[in-house]
């Protein structure tokens, strides 16, 4: 019997102790309430601690930062662009019974906190333009690939007009700075503390997706189209200088070779002139060689020719015999037969 009224005491005591007694991990602090009100202050050191048992409840409360990632929203930009905007934010409890008082668990604070972050960003988005929110910071450069060896000014020129962003007043960070900047006020009566506020991702809207992409496609296809136009342009010019250097490469050689045959003639010339010209046997024979290669020239196996008796072109081919008697009736008849015209061609060779 002694035995059994030892063991309901031990049992009755550990009960007691174990609702007298808790503990606190490093990563969380604890407020006690008795019939649903805090009292006292709220525990934060880690250890073991005791409460009054049974009338008194331990209500545990997060110390580490905590995360809040809302869901993607529709929100419309300056520009009246419609874009899904997902932000996400780092917060954490620094009053934990103004934060119990408020708002008892971390479920209503991430209700408050969608609240306030959301109507901050739509706000913020709304006063500026889609580029502001997509940039990362206003004085970013735009980069292109370079251009092809010899792609020429005009390519150059074309890519300076190509791909220029408007110009910006604020970036992407700013605006994040903004929302926390407006949203961090608000959530201090609520015993939490918002340390950081980003944006994760900006998307166009699914009702607009399809327009900007067909936007992007035209505008992509101009600039083809004008690389293509320029570098035809660029083509025509190159081609045309190229004929107008060839004309005056190939005029150029032209007038040499005239000045060449001139100066050979005229040199044959003297020479002949020299070699010819120191009787009048060999004048003669400069003039019967000269005739002779006329001759070459002008009869060949069908030509027909028409001339008078007194041609002195032709004087060679009437009879070698200057006194023979001219016809009745008129001028000489007198003619070298055709038929011994080669033998005549290969004495004047």
């Amino acid at each position: 019997m002694k035995s059994t009224v030892v063991l309901i005491a031990g049992l009755v005591l550990a009960i007691l102790l174990n609702s007298a007694l808790y503990t606190i991990d490093e990563r969380e602090q604890v407020i006690i309430t008795q019939f649903g009100m805090p009292v006292g202050e709220p525990v934060t050191k880690a250890g073991l601690h005791w409460k009054m048992p049974f009338i008194q409840t331990v209500n545990r409360i997060e110390k580490r930062v905590l995360e809040w990632d809302g869901e993607a929203t529709p929100m419309t930009t300056k520009n009246k662009v419609f874009v899904m905007v997902d932000i996400f934010a780092r917060w954490e409890i620094v009053d934990p019974l103004v934060f119990f008082r408020q708002l008892t668990d971390e479920s209503r604070a991430l209700s408050r906190l969608t609240g306030i972050i959301g109507s901050e960003a739509r706000i913020v988005i709304a006063r500026h333009d889609f580029i502001e929110a997509v940039r990362s910071t206003k004085d970013r450069k735009v980069t292109r690939d370079r251009p092809a060896p010899g792609a020429g000014a005009v390519i150059s020129t074309a890519e300076a007009r190509i791909g220029v962003l408007p110009v910006i007043t604020q970036g992407r960070g700013e605006l994040e700075a903004e929302i926390f900047a407006n949203a961090a006020p608000k959530v201090k009566d609520l015993g939490i503390k918002i340390l950081d506020v980003r944006l994760k991702r900006i998307d166009y809207d699914a009702s607009v997706s399809q327009s900007i992409y067909q936007r992007m496609i035209t505008e992509r296809q101009q600039i083809a189209e004008r690389y293509r136009s320029e570098g035809a342009g660029e083509a025509a010019k190159i081609s045309g200088e190229r004929e107008r250097d060839l004309a005056m490469i190939e005029s150029e050689a032209y007038r040499k070779v005239q000045e060449l045959e001139g100066g050979a003639d005229a040199k044959a010339t003297e020479i002949y002139a020299k070699a010819y010209n120191q009787t009048p046997e060999a004048v003669e024979l400069f003039e019967f060689k000269q005739t002779m290669d006329a001759y070459k020239k002008l009869i060949t196996g069908d030509t027909t020719m028409i001339f008078t008796t007194d041609s002195d072109l032709f004087r060679f081919l009437k009879s070698s015999s200057p006194q023979t008697a001219p016809a009745a009736g008129g001028s000489s008849t007198g003619f070298t037969p055709l038929n011994k015209l080669p033998t005549l061609l290969e004495v004047g060779r």
